[in-house]
Formats: structure tokens, sequence, C-alpha cells
């Protein structure tokens, strides 16, 4: 369901009830049994496939009324979460319970933000205080690219159907200290925590690595700590992972037990074994919601609830029917888990668990069994995270081999002391122990290839990989289990296809206020602006390029063009040059530009530049050589404009030029303008497009590069109106997501990736804000 483009027709539910008297016929025979197996199947496929849809239907249905997006709304909620702290003030979860403007509807849950500026701070917040707000709200809306996350999907996930900020200049108050439910109090208790952990640690450089163990502040970790997290593939551990849960009922289970076992009444009366396991139960229940019940927390909390019920009603429980019994309830109260790569990750590691461990013979001791868990976890999950990240960790066995067991077995039980008990010592050892293990995780993070990344995968060699991870995993004496390693081989030789001799594959991504555009042919590949830096750690390079272009095959640069010097052209810039290789830059950016320090083969952009790669002829039309030495020319105005070809099809990337410039390329290469496709300048501003421009390239396809509901009003209606008065056909990046170019020298196709892989949550958005906010 979770791949579908709209939601199905519910008339087909109905012909389900008619299998279920099929379903109770006595089977008499084998063709029988066959028949009535594959009912069963369809029923129970069906089923699941229609309650998605219904849970999908009733989600979408609590949306907010699509006009009064980017005006002020007046409403009355709990803060539900306790806040995300940042640079700029505070991120929160709304609970709201009262819509005081007239004819506006507001989902029940919905995402804020409260920032400081020149008049006012942030507003002091805290989980479960009511407060009236005025709120500027939009509907959930992020970019779409191959390879990249999903922004919509997460959102519907969360039941977080709206996003926004509030309005300082509004009437902003607190109601109540405290709205009580167990929810709520359950926030405050983590907000509580984290407030502890600040009081005790103050600015130590792991307290967040800290939180995210104790009550699962995941947020708090910096995206730097992250990255070694992740190259050194230890990320599960920096989360509330089964290990962690396990762990801890494990130990109530033991103590109770050993607790319940001194005392022969109560032993009569229960049995330890059922006693301990109820605790161990809660345990485990308690710590999941301390850490706000994610994924990894919901499958072992459902896990160990099933083992707690077979061991009282004294019943054996097979590893994959425990597995099963998670897998459904999670899938139950969350259908839409099931893309999220936290839920294959934690259920495929799982599973490979039990196939290596259960029902073994002669398994040895508990070193060796820890080693060959180790060694299961470090090839079996190749084929998912290649799908899902196109990386692996290379030093993920040495990792994890010391991590596993300082993390699980020191840091967190001290950490959780911490938060429970009054002596700030055990936090204060918690975080050294913790500084202990990044010292190491830093030293494997900078070995030379401590991380393999590639192409993703085609599907049919993730699911041979997975076939041959099996048989390399099989109880030891089984004949020719080499054989198995022959299976991966496809996920790393079988590369993406090339475009052929004369042809290119263009991608004009969507990052939203910003240009960025990937060009690739035979044996090269050029990256035409790097788009906007989002808040100084997240931008369009680590988010949104690298990630799409290693899915895509390309692994190095052989050139990268900045066009000019503004933030959303460049902002990606860094996060590129550290990814990949590249060949060469050109661009009109100053000598001394911070981005160009760790630049070897420095260029400066200049009309006249021309080169052919693979049959494709590039050709750099603006800026002239001498405008460097102008000082009244404007960064917009020496934007790099470049021309690419293909016999009779052209292509125009028009930076952010303005009037000036469109006059100068008018009077010098007039005969150079008329293109099939034209990523339209400026974003479709005002200062662009004049109509002899216009007129003169007459693009058969007009590209607006723009951000939802951005603030500049981009692109402008009459400027639009202008290209499609001479017939253009338009694009925009915010309402079509990425756009894909296939070209050659005599056809030229284009695919709308939001349309392409369109799913059913992706609304029909209206990307301009005509409210002026």
């Amino acid at each position: 369901m979770q791949q579908q483009a709209a939601l199905p027709d519910f008339h087909p539910a109905w012909y389900l009830i008619g299998i279920i008297p099929a379903l109770w016929i006595p089977v008499r025979s084998r063709w029988q049994g066959i028949i009535h197996t594959a009912l069963y199947l369809i029923f129970a496929l069906g089923c699941g496939f229609f309650y998605a849809a219904w849970m999908a239907q009733h989600r979408l249905a609590d949306e907010l009324t699509p006009t009064w997006q980017g005006r002020d709304i007046s409403l009355t909620g709990i803060v539900a979460e306790m806040p995300r702290q940042h640079e700029r003030g505070l991120s929160f979860i709304l609970d709201v319970e009262q819509t005081d403007t007239a004819l506006v509807h507001v989902p029940r849950h919905i995402m804020l933000s409260t920032y400081r500026d020149k008049t006012h701070e942030p507003l002091e917040l805290h989980a479960g205080e009511r407060w009236q707000l005025t709120v500027r709200l939009k509907q959930p809306h992020g970019t779409s690219n191959p390879y990249n996350f999903d922004f919509e999907a997460w959102a519907l996930e969360l039941n977080l159907r709206a996003m926004g900020y509030v309005n300082n200049k509004g009437d902003n108050r607190r109601i109540d200290q405290y709205a009580f439910s167990p929810g709520y109090t359950i926030e405050r208790i983590r907000e509580a925590v984290r407030t502890h952990f600040q009081q005790v640690l103050g600015k130590a450089p792991y307290i967040g690595v800290l939180g995210a163990l104790a009550i699962g502040d995941q947020d708090s970790i910096s995206p730097a700590q992250w990255q070694v997290f992740t190259r050194t593939g230890v990320n599960h551990l920096m989360s509330i992972s089964g290990l962690h849960i396990t762990m801890l009922a494990g130990f109530a289970y033991a103590m109770c037990y050993w607790l319940w076992l001194r005392s022969v009444r109560l032993t009569l009366f229960i049995p330890a074994r059922k006693i301990a396991a109820i605790v161990g139960f809660l345990t485990a229940l308690c710590y999941a919601l301390l850490a706000g019940y994610g994924v990894p927390a919901q499958r072992t909390v459902y896990m160990l609830a099933t083992v707690a019920v077979a061991l009282w009603s004294s019943r054996n429980i097979a590893p994959s029917q425990l597995l099963a019994v998670a897998l459904i309830v999670v899938t139950l109260f969350d259908p839409w888990s099931v893309i999220s790569p936290g839920f294959w990750l934690s259920y495929g590691a799982v599973a490979l668990i039990f196939y290596i461990t259960a029902n073994r013979l002669g398994t040895g001791g508990w070193l060796i069994e820890y080693a060959r868990v180790q060694w299961a976890m470090s090839i079996g999950l190749i084929p998912l995270l290649l799908a899902l990240f196109q990386q692996i960790s290379l030093v993920s066995p040495f990792a994890n081999a010391f991590a596993i067991p300082l993390v699980s077995f020191i840091v967190v039980p001290l950490t959780l002391l911490g938060a429970l008990l009054p002596f700030d010592w055990l936090l204060q050892l918690a975080h050294q122990s913790m500084s202990l293990c990044m010292f190491a995780l830093e030293w494997l993070n900078n070995l030379p290839d401590a991380v393999w990344t590639q192409h993703a995968p085609p599907a049919w060699c993730i699911i041979a990989g997975m076939f041959g991870i099996l048989w390399m995993l099989l109880p030891s004496g089984f004949p020719a289990r080499w054989l198995g390693a022959l299976m991966l081989l496809p996920m790393f030789f079988i590369a993406p296809e090339t475009p052929q001799y004369g042809a290119l594959r263009m991608v004009i991504f969507d990052v939203g206020q910003g240009l960025a555009v990937s060009v690739q042919t035979r044996n090269h590949a050029l990256l035409f602006d790097t788009g906007p830096d989002f808040n100084g750690e997240a931008n369009s390079g680590n988010r949104i390029l690298v990630p799409a272009l290693r899915g895509l095959g390309i692994s190095q640069l052989d050139g990268l063009i900045l066009s000019h010097n503004d933030l959303d052209h460049t902002g990606g810039a860094a996060s590129v040059l550290q990814a990949m290789p590249i060949s060469w830059v050109d661009s009109s950016l100053p000598p001394d530009h911070e981005i160009l320090r760790s630049v070897r083969d420095n260029r400066r952009c200049a009309d006249g530049q021309t080169w052919d790669w693979d049959g494709i002829h590039f050709e750099i039309l603006h800026p002239s050589l001498a405008s460097y030495k102008q000082v009244d020319i404007s960064d917009n105005n020496r934007g790099c404009v470049l021309r690419i070809s293909s016999g009779a099809q052209t292509i125009l990337l028009a930076a952010d030029i303005e009037k000036i410039t469109e006059k100068r390329l008018l009077n010098k290469y007039a005969d150079k303008l008329p293109s099939i496709l034209l990523v339209v300048p400026h974003h479709g501003s005002k200062t662009s497009s004049t109509p002899d421009f216009v007129q003169k390239v007459h693009p058969r396809f007009a590209i607006f590069t723009v951000g939802f509901r951005n603030k500049f009003h981009h692109p402008r209606p009459d400027v639009v109106a202008r290209y499609r008065t001479i017939g253009s056909e338009i694009f925009r990046s915010d309402e079509d997501g990425a756009i894909i170019v296939q070209m050659d020298a005599a056809n030229l196709t284009l695919e709308r990736y939001r349309k392409s892989h369109a799913r059913y949550w992706y609304q029909n958005q209206i990307g301009t804000d005509e409210s002026g906010g």
C-alpha cells in the first residue's frame, strides 16, 4: 500500500468477505489444501492492504485548510513533547485543542518553531503546558529527488499534518502550567532528565549522546558525531536499541528471580520465573516510554511481551513466531513503519541473530557466540545498507567489538543510574566512558577507506545478495557455503547504465530555493551549482546532492561550476568537495573565497571556455574575463552561463543573471541562445526574463527552480505568463520535484520525479505564497 500513487477504491475489499466461508471448508485432498492456503494468503494480504489504506484515508483527512497556508491563525493547544533546542530557538509538537480563528481546520498534531528575532526571544515552553498561540502554517512539503529522504512520508508516519512557526507579534501566552495526561507526564519526566543532564554536564561534548541513550533525544547529537557513528557502523548503539532494552529487562528479570526465590511462600504462590517475566517486561516498557517509543523500542517491547505471555501460559514459542508477533503489532499500530529504514534494519538484525543462534548445535562458549553474532551482523546487513544508504562501514566489525560491551554494559547503566539517582559522579563517569569510546571511534573514522560507498544496486541484486547471506550463514558443515559470497558480487559490480556516446543524463535537482544541476555523459560528470545552505550543518550538499549522485553511480566529478557568490547556489559546495573527488572547479567567486581554499585546480569562469565530453559540447557564454575588474557588477550579473549541446539539441543554464546580462548575451551570442530547454534565470524573478531574451531563447521547456511557498514569491506570474505565451511547457521544482532530462543529438525527454515516483501522501499543493507570508 505504501508504494501506491493514490488510495484505492474500497469496493474490492467487500470481496474478501466472500472468502471467509471458504476458509471453514474442511480440507480433504492435496489440491484442496493448496487452494485453502492460497485463499488464506489472499485474505491476509487483502486485509493488510485495505487496512493500511483505511488508516491512510483517516490520517490524510485531518489536513490544514489549503487557503489558510501562510496566514495568521489563533489556536490553543498543549505542548505534546519536550521541545527540541536549536541555535535559533525551539521546535516542538503541539496537540491542538481549539482553533479560535473561524473557517479554518487545523490538524490535531502540528509541528511548530519559535524563533529569536531582533525584538523577541523564543518562547519558553515545556512539555505538558497549555498555550494560546498565533501561528502561520503550511502543509508538509519536502524536496523530491532520487535516493533522498522523503520528508512528507516521515511527517505522515508521525501524524504531523501541518508545519509552521509562532508569530512573535501575535497574542502568545501560557494558559496552564500543566495539562495532565499519562503521555504528557512521561514527556515532562524526559524533559526533567535532559535538564538534569545539562545542569550536571554543562556543555560537555558528549552530553547529547548520553541524552540519546537515556531518553531517546537523538536530536541533541551533533551532525559531526552522527557522521562518526555512521562511518564506523555503531549508529545503532546511539539510540534506544533492542539490545539496551533487552539488557535492562534481563537484569530486572534476574534480580527479581533471585529475590523471589528467597521466599518459599512467594515461590509456591507464583513461580519465580513468571513474576520475573512481568517485572522484566514492565522495566522494558518504562525504559521504552522514557526513550520516546521508537520502532526498535516497540519491536523489543512486543517481543518481550510475547515471551512474558508464553511463560505465564507455560508455552514454548519459536523465535520466528516471536518475531512475527512483534512485526504484526508494530504494523497494525503504524502501517507506515515499513517505509522507514530503521524498520528493515531493526527486524533484519534480529532475524539474523535468531537465524544463526536458534536450534544450532555445538555453539561453543559465550565468546565464540558473540564473535559469530558480530560476524553475522557485519555481513548480514550489507544488502540492506547498500539498498538504503549506498554505503557500508569497513571498520564496523572492529568498532562494534569494543563499542557494544562498553556502551551497553558501562555507559548505558551509568547514564540511567545518573538519571535516577542524585549522584553527579555517575553521569560524569558515564561521560568519561563515552569519551574513551569516542576516542577509539574517531581514530577508526579517520582511517583511509573506512567506508565503502557506491551506486544503488538494482533490486534483483539486493534479493540475490540476501539469499547469498543466508547461504553463507548456514550451520557449520553445510557444503559449499562459499557459494553465497558469489551471490553478493552483483551488488558491487552491476552499476547503473551510463548514457551512450553523444547523449547525456541531466538532473535538475529539487533543492528548494536554489539551483543544482548534474550532467552525466558516457565517461564524465559535471555539477553546476550546489543549492542552498539550510542551517549551517545541514545543506543541499550533504542532504540531497551527495546521496543522489552516489545512488546514480557518480562517485567523482570531473568538474564543478559555481555560477556566482550566492548561498542558494554555493551552500552545498563544501559538503560535495568533502564527499567526493573533483578534478576542477570553475567559478566567478573571489579567489580568496573559503570554498576555494582546498581546491587544487581552481579556474575563473569566463566566456570562450569550451570543452567536449563524449560527443557533448560545453561552452561558457558569460561572464567576460574583463568583467572581473569591474566593481559595480553584482554577483548575479557575474554568474556563469553554460550552454550544452548535442547535434541540434541545446540546453541553457542561466544561473541568476538579470536584465543587463541578458542584453549582453543578446548582443554578443544571439545565435547561440535558442535552446530546447532553459533553466530560467533567477528562479523566475521580475529582474530577469525580459521579453526579448525569452523570445530569442524560445525554449520548448522552461524550468523554474523554486522553493515551496518561498518568501520571494518566485516565480512571478507575469514571468511565467511570458514563457507560456511563446508556447513553453512549464516545469517547477516545487511542484514537479527533480527534473530528469535525457538528451541525444535527435531527442530530448523529461521526467517529473515527483510525478513518476508519486505516493498517495503527496498533496496537490500550491507552490506560490499567495498570502505574502
